[in-house]
């Protein structure tokens, strides 16, 4: 089990670790989130013969600049906001618990801002071949959010080529269901 920290903000350490994780499994995990996520993730890894990634991305952080040698500064978006090691921590010991004892190898990686773009950039590099997110829990204030700015499994499907696995979490909507209540 490779549990590797993050060396650079964005979690780009370039060189022989992602030489050694050319055409991962990508999982993007957030706090909290169903550990189905992770082990759908795994399950994938296994069959591909593939490393797998586990990533987490602080939106609370935007890239400045990259230097050459593929070191990335990052800066708080907000001055008074702490920057996410506690959600990093968070990701790392939800994926200990999901895959450790399934005898599963992975790495950990920490992104900055946009999911989507930081998640593209990152499958590039590593020629993933496949990217796995969950769903985000419904209700009105997440169904409003994904209408200004869209899902990040959709947002992923417009913006690069691999495939893209969408774990369903929670209670599925009814096909009547009405997912803007009018309340």
């Amino acid at each position: 089990m490779t549990d590797m920290s993050p060396e650079s903000p964005s979690g780009d350490t370039g060189g022989a670790r992602d030489t050694a994780l050319h055409g991962a499994v990508i999982v993007a995990v957030v706090p909290g989130q169903s550990a189905r996520v992770m082990r759908e993730g795994a399950h994938f890894a296994r069959l591909m013969q593939a490393p797998l990634v586990i990533v987490h991305v602080d939106m609370t952080r935007f890239v400045t600049y990259e230097d050459p040698d593929g070191y990335v500064h990052s800066a708080p978006i907000d001055i008074d906001v702490a920057p996410g090691g506690a959600e990093l921590e968070a990701v790392r010991q939800a994926a200990h618990d999901a895959l450790d004892a399934q005898g599963v190898a992975w790495e950990l990686r920490q992104l900055v801002g946009d999911p989507a773009i930081a998640l593209k950039g990152l499958a590039e590099r590593l020629d993933a071949k496949l990217l796995v997110v969950g769903t985000r829990d419904r209700g009105i204030g997440e169904s409003i959010r994904e209408f200004f700015t869209g899902s990040v499994a959709a947002r992923l499907a417009h913006r690069q080529h691999r495939p893209i696995l969408v774990v369903p979490l929670g209670t599925a909507a009814a096909d009547d269901e009405d997912l803007w209540p009018q309340d």
